[in-house]
């Protein structure tokens, strides 16, 4: 009965505590699509329920005489889509490489990359801001997501080189007598071997342009170059703005490209959790 009582104690207080995280991170969500449903500018007289619900201000933000909404959508969109795919790229071959090869300076390497991880890339404002303009990519979505692409290798290296690693070796061995080439070799036995790791990369390398507001904010100078985060900031901070409800309708539909992207992705992650228990 001891056992018994200190299982159903520790179940308890397990479930208390994944309440109170549930509602810490419900509420502000709750509070944003309720108040992207009630009338007026104002958040002062804002509700989770609101008693006179209103789809105006997501027809507002899909009309473009009075928004460019669609226009920030679409640069949000197409920013992020490009560093997911060069991100992906550039770290699978990177990991690849630092995991099957043994060449001088790969231990610097790993170290440097180690370290460059620790600093994100808001700490390099100023030298980011000077090197875009410098190269003529300063107000380009060329350069913003160079920048994103740069700063999403050294963290993404490792994650990815780790999970290469429990790929036998064997394998790319077996390979070789049969004739494959290295290219080869990666496309056609690594990389589908490690699907759910590039799922990972791919989720997170998308996430963070789409949603990040510092480094978009300084290289991004004109109001259509703008991406999604830079434009409702904008909205809600320029005199006599404050279209905070309308701001919390764009906010919305953010999440709508993540989550339908994390539900494409989710069948990896399951199959990436599976395996990394098999794996010895």
């Amino acid at each position: 009965m001891n056992m018994k009582k200190q299982k159903f104690i520790r179940l308890t207080l397990s479930y208390i505590v994944i309440g109170i995280m549930f509602a810490i991170i419900l509420y502000p969500v709750a509070w944003i699509i309720g108040s992207s449903f009630n009338p007026g500018q104002s958040l002062s007289g804002s509700s989770i329920i609101p008693k006179n619900a209103t789809l105006a201000h997501y027809k507002e933000l899909f009309d473009t005489k009075q928004s460019d909404y669609l226009i920030w959508y679409w640069n949000s969109l197409k920013v992020s889509l490009c560093t997911m795919a060069l991100t992906v790229l550039m770290v699978s071959l990177t990991a690849y490489a630092f995991s099957r090869y043994r060449f001088v300076g790969r231990k610097n390497g790993l170290v440097t990359f180690l370290i460059l991880q620790m600093i994100p890339n808001f700490a390099a404002l100023i030298a980011i801001f000077v090197l875009a303009l410098v190269t003529d990519l300063l107000d380009t979505h060329i350069g913003l997501i160079l920048v994103y692409v740069g700063g999403q290798i050294p963290m993404n290296t490792w994650l990815m080189k780790g999970y290469l690693d429990t790929i036998p070796k064997e394998l790319d061995e077996s390979a070789k007598m049969d004739g494959a080439g290295h290219l080869r070799i990666f496309f056609q036995i690594v990389m589908p071997l490690a699907k759910p790791i590039v799922a990972v990369v791919a989720l997170f390398s998308f996430i963070a342009p789409f949603a990040d507001f510092i480094i978009a904010s300084i290289l991004l100078r004109s109001e259509k170059m703008y991406t999604l985060p830079v434009a409702l900031y904008d909205m809600v901070a320029k005199q006599f703005g404050a279209e905070f409800t309308t701001f919390a309708a764009g906010s919305v539909l953010i999440a709508i490209p993540i989550a339908i992207l994390f539900l494409f992705f989710q069948k990896y992650f399951v199959s990436g959790l599976t395996a990394g228990g098999t794996k010895g």
